[in-house]
């Protein structure tokens, strides 16, 4: 099957919120009979099925949280019978109860078929060998990727996670063409096959990143290192997993599939954010048999692209912009709101800084927060002389006072100082909560 798919890529806009609305119908429908939750929420909230007769009537309904999902823990939000559902996922569960999220058969192939449609956007052919280095299990990251790529007829290789020399190694033995991974461990593998002198005999040409926000300049990096094409990517488990948004070749923001998805970008209050205003993303599924979520809070940050123009591989989803953060990993220090996409904007600005930092919150005994960030050096930043590195803490010092309006402590620290991992990095310690 060729899953570049023309009637629904490039379907007028007007065509495609016919589908939508026929498909928020039957979703609203279906948790309204099967969801004991969506049941009482609609009643508190004074609105039938019936009443969705446009797309504008999404907003009758009640929003969707986290929390509600660990409140009906394991099963409560499924909306078909229990022998219905073929697979279960669930998130790590770190802050209470984990989340669990179910499918129905054509589920699996609807998620096979979304990221199928995702490769093929950014090239990936039968004839690639697609290593997908994330961990396979309750996160989704690695099943959902693998399904896609068996679909679409690539060559899988589930590498998994850890080994980084033996991840290196296959990719020299099999020959392997696009990696999926976290844009922090695929930083991490650059570096070590750079260190290793093997970039040469690898034979990568496409990257597929995500799980965590990454910059322009770690795009860069790895493209050049590498000598591949980048593209992010976003997923959650909540909405199936990855594949919900991606770049195309454009690289140029990431289309959502808005036949599968309808999109608002919310602010604090819930209400709608002006085009090109960053907000909170919060999702409806529209194809979702086992778990459809009526406009689910994601957490993340970021606005939607609006150029005038469309994209120019002529797809007319709508894009998001690179996510921006998390809404939950908003800091407040000393009353005042640091995002962690805010320093790694300003840290990638400075030449002598590396892709790698990490942000220290604390608060000591009867005191102020102190906001402490390591920051790695570039190897030619080493140059010797104290005077240098000091010249390069006072200007990164500076550049985030301007921007963050709080002063920060930053230590310097060598090239591969701070930890790596194969899942996402750890750039925020907030020692305020130990």
């Amino acid at each position: 099957m060729n899953y570049w798919q023309p009637k629904l890529e490039l379907m007028d806009r007007a065509e495609l919120e016919e589908l939508q609305l026929r498909r928020l119908k039957s979703t609203v429908e279906s948790v309204y009979k099967c969801v004991p939750f969506y049941h009482e929420s609609m009643l508190q909230a004074e609105v039938s099925p019936g009443e969705i007769q446009s797309l504008k009537d999404l907003k009758k309904l009640t929003t969707t949280r986290k929390a509600n999902l660990r409140e009906n823990y394991p099963f409560g939000l499924f909306a078909v019978p229990r022998d219905h559902v073929v697979r279960v996922h669930a998130s790590s569960g770190t802050t209470g109860k984990p989340t669990v999220v179910g499918y129905t058969a054509r589920d699996i192939e609807t998620w096979s078929d979304m990221m199928a449609r995702d490769f093929m956007m950014v090239g990936v052919t039968k004839q690639d060998v697609f290593q997908n280095a994330v961990n396979y299990g309750f996160f989704t990251g690695g099943l959902g990727v693998h399904y896609g790529i068996e679909r679409l007829g690539a060559m899988a290789v589930p590498s998994g996670v850890g080994s980084t020399e033996r991840q290196l190694e296959i990719m020299q033995d099999f020959g392997v063409t696009v990696l999926h991974c976290t844009p922090s461990y695929a930083l991490y593998l650059a570096e070590t096959a750079k260190a290793n002198g093997v970039i040469e005999k690898l034979k990568l040409k496409i990257g597929c990143f995500g799980a965590e926000p990454w910059s322009d300049e770690a795009r860069r990096d790895l493209e050049e290192t590498l000598g591949i094409k980048a593209y992010d990517s976003y997923g959650l488990s909540e909405m199936y997993g990855p594949g919900v948004a991606f770049e195309c070749q454009e690289q140029n923001g990431l289309h959502i599939w808005e036949d599968h998805f309808l999109v608002e970008i919310l602010d604090k209050d819930e209400e709608p954010c002006a085009p090109g205003e960053a907000g909170e993303l919060v999702l409806t599924s529209l194809t979702k048999e086992a778990m459809p979520l009526l406009r689910y809070h994601t957490g993340d940050v970021t606005y939607i692209t609006e150029d005038g123009e469309g994209c120019n591989c002529g797809r007319v989803s709508r894009r998001l912009h690179r996510f921006l953060g998390r809404a939950d990993d908003m800091l407040v220090v000393r009353g005042i709101n640091v995002f962690p996409s805010q320093i790694e904007d300003v840290l990638v600005s400075i030449p002598e800084i590396g892709n790698h930092f990490q942000v220290i919150v604390d608060r000591p005994k009867h005191g102020l927060d102190e906001l402490s960030i390591k920051v790695e050096l570039k190897d030619e930043a080493f140059t010797g002389e104290l005077g240098d590195l000091t010249k390069v803490q006072k200007k990164v010092e500076e550049k985030l006072k301007a921007v963050l309006n709080l002063r920060s402590r930053i230590e310097l620290v060598e090239k591969g100082s701070i930890p790596r991992t194969a899942g996402k990095s750890q750039k925020i310690v907030d020692l305020r909560k130990i």
